[in-house]
């Protein structure tokens, strides 16, 4: 079998059929996720161990391949004909090779994606923590690429992104962008992120706070001049603030709270909602850092914040679950949906 022809058809196949993602493994059929829902290729043979380990070797040079099969885990990102660009894992299930591939689509506006024009306004901020964040597969880094790319547009900055591995590729437009990937460009995310310091750098984008070193640099950096953006695996802002702090030993808790406290821009957390019409259109929380944020943060009052999210609608503020009714009244999501997608289904019924 020729596996570079056969992976660029599966490719071609993910492209075309308008999905997400490319699932291989030995002894199944590949199979593509399309608005959420995973369509098996039922006309494609089953894969082999030779197929599987054919193809990975069409994505991974041999000294990646070699390290693969030690440490049973890769992670990687794969350029299909300079069109399209995909976030890869590869990893052992009972002893046979799976890859998951993620395809990434080209870099849209704020607009294209659905998304509150706040976030721009964040974007255009010289300094502070912005996190966006939700469950895998919700569009955070999609989010993430959209402000670098308005940064990149508008203003005259040097942009350094941090990333495990490289998703989108920016051209530079009115910015200097420089793209770093964690096990080729540097050691690891808080060695890249030290280096910022001596890097004359604006703004950094970290693709995953993954350690406590990091989280900790990371607002140091926002606290001392440069705007930060990344992600967090969370559901929510509260319950971000809480992940935070709590991955810090006690006796270094109260100063990341007051750090958090005064360096937070706000946190926005993000679901991907199947469309009545086809495709996914995003539902979110926004959290915006004020007196009253800082306060109950810094008081270790974090599950107050959401009543702060509920009344802060004037100054852009919004919960989940009125952005899930607003989705429905346009017509754009089902009210099965939304009651799948809300972290607190009462309270929707309630508002509907």
């Amino acid at each position: 079998m020729d596996y570079k022809k056969e992976l660029e058809e599966l490719i071609s196949i993910t492209i075309r059929e308008n999905g997400s993602d490319l699932h291989l493994g030995v002894g199944k059929v590949p199979a593509i996720r399309v608005s959420g829902q995973l369509i098996f290729l039922l006309k494609h043979s089953v894969l082999t161990e030779k197929d599987v380990l054919g193809i990975l070797s069409e994505i991974l040079n041999k000294t990646k391949l070699d390290k693969f099969i030690e440490e049973q885990e890769s992670d990687f990102s794969y350029d299909f004909q300079g069109e399209a660009r995909l976030r890869g894992n590869a990893f052992f299930q009972k002893g046979l090779i799976s890859i998951a591939l993620r395809l990434i689509p080209k870099v849209k506006t704020l607009e294209e994606l659905h998304l509150p024009p706040v976030i721009a306004d964040i974007a255009r901020k010289k300094q502070g923590f912005f996190l966006v964040v939700g469950p895998v597969g919700q569009g955070k880094s999609t989010t993430l690429s959209s402000m670098v790319n308005l940064i990149n547009n508008e203003q005259a900055r040097h942009i350094v992104t941090i990333e495990d591995p490289i998703e989108y590729i920016y051209t530079p437009n009115k910015s200097i962008i420089n793209q770093r990937e964690v096990g080729i460009d540097t050691k690891d995310f808080h060695t890249a992120l030290n280096s910022v310091f001596r890097e004359d750098v604006n703004v950094i984008m970290i693709g995953e706070m993954r350690t406590p070193e990091t989280i900790s640099t990371a607002v140091t950096a926002a606290e001392t001049g440069h705007l930060v953006l990344s992600t967090l695996h969370t559901n929510n802002a509260s319950q971000t603030i809480d992940r935070i702090i709590d991955s810090f030993p006690g006796s270094q808790q109260d100063q990341i709270r007051l750090e958090l406290a005064s360096s937070l821009l706000g946190i926005f957390s993000q679901r991907l909602i199947p469309r009545i019409t086809g495709g996914l259109i995003p539902a979110y929380e926004l959290l915006l850092n004020n007196d009253a944020v800082s306060n109950l943060i810094r008081e270790k009052r974090t599950k107050e914040i959401d009543v702060i999210i509920e009344t802060g609608s004037e100054i852009g503020m919004i919960d989940l679950n009125h952005s899930l009714i607003e989705l429905v009244r346009a017509g754009e999501i089902t009210i099965e949906n939304a009651y799948q997608y809300s972290l607190d289904p009462k309270d929707l019924e309630r508002m509907m």
